[in-house]
This record gives C-alpha cells, sequence and structure tokens, in this order.
C-alpha cells in the first residue's frame, strides 16, 4: 500500500511539472519491492530509471515470476534475468512456468548457490530427477533451502520425495522451522502467496497421501471432530485434495452425499452455502473467489449470476 501511495505521488508530481524533468526520487525507492513485471515495465521509462534497474542488485535478490510473465518465460530469459542477481538470489519463485526445463533451472542453480526459497510449482517441464540434482547443488551450501515447493512436477514418486527430503536435512534452521509448523487447510493454501509457505512452519509443500499413497498436498481439516482424530494419530479425512474434496471457504471435508449446488461450479459445505448470498434467479450461491460472476439486478435488490443473465439475454 504505502508503495503505491509512493509512486501515485511520484507520478502526480511529474504530471505537474510544468517541464520535462527526471523522475520523482520516489519511484527509485521503490524498485526494490516491485514485482517482476512492474520492474521490467520501468527499466522502459526513462534511461534514469533503466539504468537504476540494471545496475542495482537488490531488486534481483528475489525473483518471483507469475502470470503473465510465467507463459513466456524460457531457460534464456530466466538466465538473463538471473544473472542480474551476480550469483547472490535468495528467492527463485517460478509459478506454472512449463518452459523451464531441468537444464535452465540447473544453470541457475549452478550460478547461485546461495538459494534459499526455491518454489516451482506446476513447472510441467521439469522432472523429479532435476529436482534432485538442483537440490543437491544448494544442499552443498551452509545453510540449505528454507523452503521448497513443487506441486505439480509430474511423475513424482515416493523415493524421489525421499531424496528430497535426504538433502533438506542439511538445513541446520530446520528444527526452528518445524517448530512453527500448523496445520494446512486448504482455502488458505489456495490464497497463500508462494513466498509465505514457510510461515507453516513446513519446509517442503508435498508429502505422501495417506489414503492413496501419491506425492502430493495433502491437507487438514478445520472441524472439530476431525481435529480429535488428528490428535489421537488417526488418519480421519487428512487426505489430498483428489481423495476428498473440501469447501473453497472453509477448507472443511465434505462428502460425496454433502456436496451444495454453486454458480462456479466450486465446492461448498452446508454451512457456507446458507450463509453465502444467492442469485435471484437460480438460488446459487458462488465462493467468494469467483465474486466477478455476481452481476448486480437492476430494479430489484440482490445480484443475478453471469448464467442467468447470459440464458435471460437469450431470451429478449
Amino acid at each position: 500500500m504505502e508503495i503505491a501511495k509512493s509512486m501515485e505521488l511520484a507520478t502526480l508530481s511529474h504530471k505537474e511539472s510544468s517541464f520535462a524533468g527526471p523522475p520523482h526520487e520516489a519511484l527509485f525507492l521503490v524498485l526494490a519491492y516491485l514485482p517482476l513485471f512492474e520492474l521490467l515495465s520501468m527499466s522502459e521509462v526513462c534511461r534514469s530509471l533503466r539504468d537504476a534497474v540494471e545496475k542495482d542488485v537488490l531488486p534481483w535478490l528475489n525473483i518471483i515470476v507469475e502470470r503473465p510473465l510465467s507463459l513466456r518465460l524460457s531457460d534464456e530469459i530466466l538466465m538473463k534475468i538471473a544473472s542480474k542477481a551476480n550469483g547472490r538470489l535468495r528467492t527463485l519463485v517460478l509459478m506454472y512456468c512449463a518452459k523451464i526445463t531441468d537444464d535452465g533451472l540447473q544453470r541457475v542453480i549452478d550460478q547461485n548457490p546461495l538459494i534459499s526459497k526455491l518454489h516451482i510449482p506446476g513447472c510441467t517441464g521439469l522432472t523429479p530427477d532435476g529436482v534432485i540434482r538442483a537440490l543437491q547443488k544448494l544442499s552443498d551450501c551452509q545453510d540449505g533451502l528454507k523452503s521448497l515447493w513443487i506441486n505439480g512436477i509430474a511423475n513424482m514418486k515416493k523415493e524421489h520425495l525421499e531424496r528430497l527430503q535426504f538433502y533438506l536435512q542439511t538445513n541446520q534452521k530446520l528444527p526452528q522451522i518445524q517448530q512453527k509448523r500448523r496445520p494446512l487447510l486448504y482455502h488458505n493454501y489456495r490464497r497463500l502467496q508462494a513466498y509465505r509457505w514457510e510461515e507453516l512452519g513446513r519446509v517442503i509443500d508435498v508429502e505422501l497421501c495417506p489414503k492413496c499413497n501419491e506425492v502430493r498436498v495433502v491437507f487438514d481439516c478445520p472441524r472439530e471432530e476431525c481435529k480429535r482424530k488428528r490428535e489421537n494419530s488417526m488418519t480421519g479425512c487428512r487426505m489430498c485434495m483428489f481423495c476428498i474434496p473440501r469447501c473453497e471457504e472453509c477448507g472443511k471435508c465434505v462428502e460425496n452425499g454433502d456436496l451444495e449446488e454453486t454458480v462456479c461450479a466450486d465446492t461448498l459445505c452446508l454451512d457456507c452455502w446458507i450463509q453465502l448470498p444467492k442469485c435471484n434467479f437460480c438460488n446459487k450461491p458462488c465462493c467468494t473467489q469467483h465474486a466477478n460472476m455476481q452481476i448486480a439486478s437492476t430494479g430489484s435488490i440482490g445480484w443475478i449470476c453471469s448464467v442467468c443473465h447470459d440464458k435471460s439475454d437469450d431470451f429478449e
């Protein structure tokens, strides 16, 4: 919020000036805190901002690639971006970057052995063996990784997970991180920013699902009866999302017979279904994440969903 205010003030000040001049000093102060997409955009504004972005190492110590850049990122582009850190890269987050390969990741790791957070979920171009090689290299560092996020890497098996966990043990701060371990709830995980994963006290995001024995993200449940089962070392509903559905709003486990219909086709438990506002026509709610499907109803209180709105247009 403070960054946005500083940029807004700087922009207004620049517009109010009667002649073209250098960028406001506030713009240079916020460069280190900008997301990658905005940082690259700032480098194209003027020469002084371009030089500040290119020559300052601080903005490049934590590289977080999200959409829309993740769809375009290749090995060559990643290497070019990572080289700006001069070997001091600390955080590398590649969200669903399908074009990144094992070789591309390894080249970045070789030049940046001090990486402490490696998040590569949904990078389908990577293989389990490629991730293991990268982690083996990083384990040679004194501290090792504090956070590894690999959900969505295809063909990840139990033996791969065991190798990764072995290399993660080299992190001397691992006991301190695990002391903060908290239950992982589905709805919180969906909204969790990648670089904040270690706040849950977990070094790695995946484990063996107690039911299907696949390497996936395993969720806890906020239901009291499920908590008691977990405290008594009983499996209960602690499973991956493929073994049992979870409510998008509260993260509770939902039995197949209790699934309620929604506009957005997401899963809701009965309690959340009752509390959420409904469409004036079909009487179905939509989860908070898909609130954009709500269209204000003219001439009446409430809203109609985009599906009913489109149907009403067809009848007119």
